[in-house]
């Protein structure tokens, strides 16, 4: 396979993706705009670690100093975790100038997904996609996450669509572009700290072996565009409703009267929930990553053993 001249694989991860052994994209937005150091890069090795020992090759991405990277050293986990939010939050718009000027970027689930095909990696694991935010009829702030879900052929095992965000809204707009919804285990969104959230998903499948048959009947089919896997988050992590809303609630308010908007509005609202509710989202949103990491990787050994 011909490799994009600015794209890295990691030794380990391409003879994984060479044998035909299951390899899964891990995002690093996480990483530098997730959490604080020493946490980010603790939670990060420990997602990794899910990877392995479910049956994967995990491979972390990002942009480091211009290059586009399939698989981190510790040493760039590291680099990122310390260098937290001096790192550029990179989306699909972000990387010409990135790579053009020798930078760092950590990646969004829409550039994560990019960059693992091309390295020819098809599972991803990350905590909640972005979407269409509450007021974009006036502010049209939709996230690129949705447009690289239309057109990038990569699975995506996420915890639903962040609670912060216009779920109704969010999945119009993955219908329209034809983004199948795939609930784990379940025939309910649900809506990152929650297991719930009054919305429906297109299906219900519950085994990896079945979300792999799904996926793989639609690549072989030619079908342009990803696959959405909703994860619920773990029992015993949910949050209760109404106390994680009433604090999104507030947040969304703080954010507006701020004149927060466009890139910097995802982590604003999730430093300030975490902020209201005392840690507890922040506890939350590691238990479901790791939850997500783990069934992204069993998909990815399904998707293997054709």
């Amino acid at each position: 396979m011909k490799r994009n001249p600015y794209l890295d694989v990691a030794p380990e991860v391409a003879r994984a993706l060479e044998a035909g052994r299951p390899v899964v994209a891990l995002e690093s937005t996480i990483i530098s705009h997730g959490m604080p150091y020493p946490q980010n890069v603790e939670t990060a090795l420990n997602v990794e670690r899910i990877v392995r020992e479910n049956g994967a090759v995990p491979a972390t991405i990002a942009i480091i100093g211009g290059r586009l990277k399939a698989g981190l050293t510790q040493a760039e986990i590291e680099h990122l975790g310390k260098k937290g939010y001096g790192v550029t939050k990179a989306s699909r718009r972000d990387l010409p100038v990135l790579v053009a000027r020798g930078e760092d970027g950590a990646t969004t689930v829409a550039t994560t997904m990019i960059i693992a095909e091309m390295a020819g990696i098809r599972v991803f694991a990350t905590g909640g996609v972005g979407g269409v935010h509450r007021g974009a009829e006036t502010t049209m702030d939709i996230s690129a996450d949705l447009e690289e879900l239309a057109q990038t052929g990569v699975l995506v095992v996420c915890a639903g669509a962040k609670s912060i965000l216009d779920l109704g809204l969010t999945l119009e707009y993955l219908e329209t572009k034809g983004v199948p919804v795939i609930g784990y285990q379940t025939e309910e969104l649900p809506a990152f700290y929650t297991r719930t959230s009054g919305f429906g998903v297109d299906y219900r499948l519950d085994t990896p072996a079945e979300i792999a048959a799904a996926f793989r009947a639609k690549l072989d089919m030619g079908l342009r565009g990803g696959m959405l896997v909703t994860n619920p988050i773990p029992e015993e992590y949910s949050m209760n409703p109404a106390v994680i809303n009433q604090a999104i609630d507030e947040a969304v308010a703080e954010a507006k009267a701020q004149g927060i908007h466009g890139k910097q509005t995802t982590p604003f609202l999730l430093a300030r929930i975490k902020d209201i509710t005392g840690g507890d989202s922040l506890a939350s949103n590691i238990r479901l990553v790791y939850n997500n990491a783990k069934l992204a990787a069993q998909v990815a050994g399904e998707l293997c053993a054709k």
